[in-house]
């Protein structure tokens, strides 16, 4: 019921940050692409191909024909995988064991690139250009009761190191607006990362979320009791306005 209830949620988001986009001036990524998600997405999209993650499988589909799409790899990672997420042809995959980064450049066969190891913990990754970011949520069923935020330097995405690690309450999704980190924690955390190895706490926002979607200036979080959209100002970071407020 709660996998259910998540998947409706983000599809929700999804459609909003499609419904927004459609009203507004933007670049060439969200224009092209097909859409975005959380950090807590199972899926993405490069070109003509679609990637999924099951509980131990990379699953490459075809999907050049939309209504009929081919598997045609699958390549197996190990157990307990958790999310994907997708930066140039990188695929960064989380599980409750470690990290796996695959490169996609031939797109039907990824090749693993490396991984990193860490305690059982619910594990959603994101990474930009030089650094790695991952949550790990212990407690229930994520494994020992411990919550970090960890980043890597991805530099040499062959061989990623940790060089920074922060205690934190129960962290799960998270999303990158210019230099700053939004953190889905016991409150939205927003970290200044200019300086991944200091991350400053600047500001937080008292809403109740799991995951966060940002697009240009619009912020969508989403949580068990709704979704709710905020704006933005990029000279402000402190300086939020709720848009509106969708309670599930």
């Amino acid at each position: 019921m709660k996998k259910i209830t998540y998947i409706c949620i983000l599809s929700i988001a999804m459609i909003l940050v499609a419904c927004d986009a459609d009203n507004a001036a933007t670049d060439g990524n969200f224009a092209s692409e097909d859409g975005q998600s959380g950090s807590l997405a199972r899926f993405t999209i490069l070109n003509d191909y679609l990637y999924t993650v099951d509980y131990q499988n990379l699953n490459v589909f075809n999907i050049s024909n939309n209504e009929n799409p081919v598997l045609v790899n699958s390549i197996n990672i190990g157990f307990n995988i958790e999310t994907l997420f997708a930066y140039k042809t990188y695929l960064y995959i989380g599980s409750r064991n470690g990290m796996f980064i695959y490169d996609a450049a031939t797109l039907e066969t990824p090749q693993l690139l490396s991984s990193v190891q860490h305690f059982t913990a619910c594990d959603p990754v994101i990474a930009n250009e030089t650094h790695a970011f991952v949550t790990l949520k212990g407690g229930n069923q994520c494994g020992v009761n411990l919550n970090v935020l960890e980043v890597y330097d991805v530099t040499d995405v062959s061989n990623p190191v940790l060089i920074s690690q922060r205690n934190l309450a129960g962290p799960v999704g998270m999303g990158f607006y210019g230099d700053y980190l939004f953190v889905c924690d016991d409150e939205v955390k927003i970290f200044d990362i200019s300086d991944p190895e200091d991350m400053n706490l600047v500001h937080a926002i008292d809403t109740e979320s799991f995951d966060v979607i940002i697009q240009d200036d619009l912020l969508i979080l989403i949580g068990a009791q709704g979704v709710y959209q905020y704006a933005l100002d990029s000279n402000d970071i402190q300086n939020e306005t709720l848009l509106s407020t969708l309670s599930l």
